[in-house]
């Protein structure tokens, strides 16, 4: 992922008020290793339900403000949509997204199940012990990078698609 400013970031949002866009708290940019990234994905802590995730397309940032189910406290496993990790269920939610444009401002919105903290650009990197069947970690990283990103890309033109 290639880096971004604050103000970068604010002017990429997508499915946000101004007022909205003015009030979301930014994460910690000069933490963020943007090489191993696929997103920039954060919660807001002073409202839990709420979520951010930036992603480059098209040679431009576009940013979507997430709204996150109530975890109703679910037993068993769960699984990411976008990066398509396995957890205990509390570790994945449900994120929906206002349409972008007047789809949105009627109430329209996406939803899919995505990891709670907003970190799977980090799980996708954790390489599982070798295995003499298993490809090499390197090469099973950039697969689920590309994987990642091909469905990060679908979830992001369904929420642009104001058509539908």
């Amino acid at each position: 992922m290639k880096p971004l400013t604050a103000s970068e970031i604010r002017a990429s949002f997508v499915n946000a008020t101004r007022g909205e866009i003015e009030r979301v708290p930014m994460p910690g940019l000069h933490e963020v290793v943007w090489g191993e990234r696929e997103y920039l994905g954060w919660r807001d802590h002073n409202a839990p339900q709420r979520g951010y995730l930036v992603v480059w397309r098209d040679d431009r940032p576009i940013g979507l403000v997430l709204r996150a189910a109530e975890n109703r406290g679910r037993v068993g496993s769960a699984m990411c949509s976008l990066c398509t990790t396995a957890q205990p269920s509390g570790q994945v939610a449900m994120f929906s997204a206002a349409r972008a444009g007047d789809a949105g401002r009627a109430g329209n919105t996406i939803g899919t199940y995505i990891c709670a903290d907003l970190a799977c650009s980090i799980l996708i990197r954790i390489a599982p012990p070798p295995y003499e069947l298993q490809p090499e970690p390197e090469v099973l990283i950039a697969r689920r990078s590309a994987t990642l990103t091909t469905r990060l890309h679908a979830f992001t033109t369904r929420v642009l698609d104001a058509a539908a």
